[in-house]
C-alpha cells in the first residue's frame, strides 16, 4: 500500500553507513562489540536493569546473541545500539528504538551500569545521541518512555531537554504488573 506522502527520511539512511562512533561530553558512544558480552551479562544481572527493561540475560552465550542482533537491526533500520564507554570501560547502553525512517521518528531507551551511576552517563549519552539523530541522520521526532515509578529516568529526559508530554495508563507490563507510563518528546526544530 503505498504512502501519500513523501517519508521523511529514504530507506538506506542507516545502512548505507557503519554504525558510527560518537564522542562527547566525555564519553564514547560506539557499536557493541563481541568483547563486550561479560559486561552485558554483568549489567543485566543488575536488578534495577531487570526491573526497568524486562529482562535478564543468563548466561554469556545470551549475551553474545544480544550483542550480536544490532548489526541486523542496524541494516534493516529498525533499532540501534551504542556502548557507552570511557576508557574503554562499558558504563551504559544508549540506543534507537522504534525507529521509523518514514515518520522520521525513534525513541531513545538506555541505561547505566551500577558503578558509573550518579555520573550523568545516561544524560550525557542520551544528549550525544540525539545530536547526532537531529543533526547528522535528520530524525525530526524523538522520544523517551518509562514506567511512573522510574524516576531516575524521568530525570534523564527532562535534563536531556525531553518534556514530559503525559501519561498513558497502564500501557506497559512489568514483572510486577501493569504500569503507567510518561511519555517525553523531542523535536529536531523547537515549535
Amino acid at each position: 500500500m503505498p504512502l501519500l506522502v513523501d517519508p521523511a527520511l529514504p530507506e538506506g539512511t542507516l545502512r548505507a553507513t557503519h554504525q558510527p562512533h560518537l564522542t562527547a561530553n566525555g564519553l564514547t558512544l560506539r557499536p557493541w562489540k563481541p568483547t563486550d558480552a561479560q559486561a552485558v551479562y554483568t549489567a543485566f544481572n543488575c536488578p534495577d536493569i531487570q526491573r526497568w527493561h524486562v529482562r535478564r540475560l543468563d548466561d554469556l552465550a545470551e549475551a553474545s546473541e544480544w550483542i550480536d542482533q544490532w548489526a541486523s537491526r542496524w541494516t534493516d533500520e529498525t533499532a540501534a545500539s551504542w556502548a557507552a564507554t570511557n576508557s574503554g570501560q562499558v558504563l551504559g547502553q544508549v540506543g534507537l528504538r522504534g525507529i521509523s525512517l518514514a515518520e522520521g521518528s525513534a525513541s531513545i531507551s538506555y541505561w547505566v551500569t551500577p558503578p558509573a551511576r550518579g555520573q550523568a552517563i545516561a544524560a550525557r549519552a542520551v544528549d550525544a545521541l540525539s545530536a547526532w539523530a537531529f543533526h547528522t541522520i535528520g530524525v525530526h521526532r524523538l522520544a523517551i518512555g518509562h514506567s511512573t515509578l522510574n524516576t531516575a529516568s524521568c530525570r534523564v529526559a527532562e535534563r536531556s531537554g525531553f518534556p514530559l508530554e503525559g501519561t498513558l495508563s497502564q500501557a506497559v507490563k512489568h514483572a510486577d504488573g501493569w504500569h503507567d507510563w510518561h511519555l517525553h518528546g523531542r523535536l529536531a526544530r523547537p515549535l
